[in-house]
């Protein structure tokens, strides 16, 4: 954790700039000419009363509303915010930062789809979001400082649709094995970047396990596959306007195609994927996985890990759902139906404690490190790519 914070806080403030907006009534401004701001309109009520209106990139779209924004004032006042949403109603709780760095809950009151809540104000502006803020400058330094360990390669997989890096962290091992980890499809899913970088850190720093987890299996990390729609503060899709967890078996978008593409050089160069899991953030901790009789070998390989995860955490309830939908055009089908291997979709509460995120991802990632050590080669079943 003391990790992540190190590098929060500089790269916020130095994000690049992801709009314009900024509606100046006098006395109070509201900013949203940051990295990953979300603000598109502003109406003064009263002396010191604010409306503003939160709207998505397109529609339809997953009713999941991002905000943020930052506040200041020419002097010392209280003011009185509403938000309303178009196309949407209000998930994720209103929270306050005057460094950028350390995060406190808004009291806030919800009614007929309108959030209201009351902040203290001054000349120096404070960020109001609806989750912490990661932006793209955050995981390009995350991954910086992980490269400098001279196993594990920094490069740019490709480019997102408006041209901006997407980064890849490779750690090789003489082996043929990969794991396969990716992230931030959906922007605001914040939580879910949250357990990412502990489990990831954990496969990759461990000296125990790890070591010898290392030595058997490369590690493909893709943390941040939505560049664009981080930047522009989306609800849900890519600059585009399309879900990225809907087009793993179209691979129209370009996010998509270029992970794709990577594991088939991987494949056709002699590599094996044998596992993989994409990192997101729901109304609650659960974990979405491949059915136990859906044919991929070990069948109760996931079944284990998890079961042994809460055996192990047992203030830590895991909620395990399986799920078989060949259409939908999520990470973790493609992942079984075109490998041949299981996959997951990790995913934790929107208003889960910060720090039993952290835990729940230490352990997780030792546990599955230990799982995947005790499984020999040939138990992992690799068909014929379908793709």
């Amino acid at each position: 954790m003391v990790f992540i914070k190190k590098f929060f806080l500089i790269f916020l403030l130095l994000g690049c700039t992801s709009g314009s907006l900024a509606c100046d009534f006098s006395n109070v401004v509201f900013d949203a000419s940051f990295s990953a701001a979300r603000l598109s309109e502003c109406t003064q009520r009263g002396d010191n009363s604010f409306l503003l209106t939160i709207k998505p990139e397109n529609h339809p779209i997953n009713d999941s509303p991002w905000y943020a924004f930052k506040v200041s004032a020419k002097d010392e006042r209280k003011i009185r915010i509403a938000i309303e949403f178009v196309n949407g109603k209000h998930r994720y709780l209103p929270k306050i930062s005057r460094d950028g760095l350390r995060w406190a809950a808004i009291p806030h009151r919800l009614k007929n789809k309108r959030l209201t809540f009351s902040l203290k104000v001054d000349q120096k502006p404070i960020w109001v979001a609806g989750q912490e803020i990661i932006t793209n400058q955050h995981y390009q330094s995350w991954l910086k400082q992980l490269s400098q360990n001279s196993n594990y390669t920094m490069s740019v997989l490709g480019n997102s649709t408006e041209n901006r890096p997407i980064y890849q962290l490779e750690s090789l091992s003489p082996s043929n094995e990969w794991v396969v980890i990716t992230g931030r499809m959906h922007p605001p899913e914040i939580t879910g970047a949250l357990a990412l970088f502990p489990f990831t850190q954990t496969l990759l720093l461990d000296q125990s396990v790890g070591e010898k987890f290392r030595k058997r299996f490369n590690v493909l990390i893709v943390p941040n596959l939505n560049p664009d729609g981080v930047e522009h503060g989306n609800w849900r899709h890519n600059a585009k306007g399309v879900d990225l967890n809907r087009d793993w078996n179209k691979f129209k978008q370009q996010e998509t195609k270029l992970v794709h593409q990577k594991l088939q050089n991987i494949v056709a160069n002699g590599g094996k994927i044998v596992f993989a899991m994409d990192f997101h953030s729901t109304s609650k901790d659960i974990f979405y996985t491949m059915p136990t009789d859906y044919g991929i070998q070990p069948p109760m390989l996931v079944e284990d890990w998890l079961n042994q995860l809460e055996a192990e955490m047992p203030d830590f309830k895991v909620i395990i759902k399986p799920g078989n939908n060949p259409s939908k055009g999520v990470f973790k089908q493609y992942i079984a139906d075109t490998y041949g291997v299981q996959a997951i979709t990790y995913e934790m509460g929107d208003n889960t404690d910060r720090k039993k995120i952290i835990s729940i991802a230490k352990n997780a990632a030792q546990l599955f490190m230990k799982k995947l050590l005790d499984t020999p080669k040939e138990k992992f079943y690799q068909p014929k790519n379908k793709k």
